[in-house]
């Protein structure tokens, strides 16, 4: 079985989504991820608002910072990846990036502002 990590920053580590889109509750460690910034995203998916309870949802922007984004860093299997790609919607991407322990895990971040940023470093 393939083990995959996870960061989360917001409601993939509450307890009710993670019932709602993984059918059990994760376990994880705290961690912080840099190189990001906090915005915000209004979610119009009646699923994830059903889940989550609200419309407004994180999500990370790059940025040249050094200042920690805290999480949770939870392994998942193949399956719990699939689940959580589901439930991310189109406005989130998912991407590697470094954790400030030392690693590397994955991490759903803005799709519009990657998209932007891959334009950049493509010309």
């Amino acid at each position: 079985m393939t083990t995959h990590l996870l960061f989360s920053y917001g409601t993939l580590r509450q307890p009710e989504v993670q019932r709602s889109v993984f059918g059990h509750e994760l376990d994880g460690r705290p961690d912080e991820i840099t190189g990001y910034e906090l915005g915000e995203v209004t979610i119009t998916d009646p699923e994830v608002l059903a889940a989550s309870g609200s419309a407004v949802h994180p999500v990370l922007l790059p940025a040249d910072v050094e200042k920690g984004i805290a999480g949770t860093v939870f392994t998942l299997d193949d399956a719990d990846l699939r689940a959580a790609d589901d439930y991310e919607v189109d406005d989130y991407v998912r991407t590697m990036a470094p954790l400030r322990s030392g690693g590397r895990a994955w991490v759903y971040v803005s799709a519009s502002a990657q998209s932007a940023l891959a334009e950049t470093t493509d010309s």
